[in-house]
């Protein structure tokens, strides 16, 4: 679906989890060697050319190794139907994406694998092919991320750069998560659609900065998750808003 940049219109992680101790009682570490293909859809509910993206979430999200994302972003909002899920953050994030791409291609439905390259997110050919060439192709750098919570915080631990290698400048990005949400649109594009988004981001918060050594970042847990959140993902990606280095999900991200 086109918008005002030049845009076409194209178109588990596992978890570890039980008592630890100081009181934290919910654990999720990123295995070293289980890299997960990080793949981030970005929609609208008044996309007509999203519906087919947000169903094939259902068959993402469950594939092995993948921590599959969606983004509902408000810049067709105009089209005559304001997405009840949208969040500015959420445009913002592609757009980052498209500048630090060099592309400046932004459009829905659009999947981002990796925090580094982009396919139509209906084309389901495409978007697999894209995954397995994700988990067979070893990252430049992975670096480990746990995150820990007990009843009022979440600590997020990330491990130090390898000795070897230079550590570029990095952001820990903390996602809150509801695993599914029906939907019915009453006008716009997709009027009369009752559609069910997986997965579907509530909260994107910038949790601080990572130097290439061994830092934990404490966040309370009501400020960074939402009624309908029930997991939550951290992402260290390069800035400005570029690969991701790290990942670890707390909670459950598929059926």
């Amino acid at each position: 679906m086109q918008n005002s940049l030049e845009v076409t219109r194209r178109g588990v992680l596992a978890l570890a989890a039980g008592a630890a101790a100081s009181g934290l009682v919910g654990r999720a570490k990123a295995d070293a060697a289980v890299r997960p293909a990080i793949v981030e859809l970005f929609t609208s509910q008044g996309c007509s050319s999203c519906p087919p993206a947000d169903a094939f979430m259902e068959e993402v999200r469950a594939m092995k190794d993948v921590v599959a994302l969606t983004y509902n972003v408000d810049y067709w909002d105009y089209r005559g139907w304001r997405d009840t899920l949208a969040a500015p953050e959420n445009s913002k994030r592609q757009y980052k994406y498209a500048k630090a791409r060099g592309d400046m291609d932004v459009y829905t439905p659009q999947m981002i694998i990796d925090g580094a390259s982009h396919v139509v997110g209906s084309q389901k050919a495409a978007v697999i092919g894209a995954i397995k060439h994700s988990l067979l192709t070893p990252p430049p750098m992975w670096i480990p991320v746990s995150i820990f919570a007990n009843d009022a915080e979440f600590q997020i631990t990330v491990d130090p750069a390898p000795p070897d290698v230079p550590a570029p400048l990095a952001t820990l990005w903390f996602v809150s998560v509801a695993p599914q949400m029906p939907v019915e649109i009453e006008k716009g594009e997709n009027a009369g659609q009752k559609i069910t988004y997986l997965n579907v981001v509530r909260r994107l918060v910038p949790a601080g900065m990572w130097h290439g050594e061994s830092t934990t970042f404490t966040l309370p847990k009501d400020s960074v998750m939402t009624e309908e959140s029930t997991s939550c993902v951290a992402l260290l990606q390069m800035k400005p808003l570029g690969r991701v280095l790290g990942c670890a999900v707390w909670g459950r991200l598929s059926a």
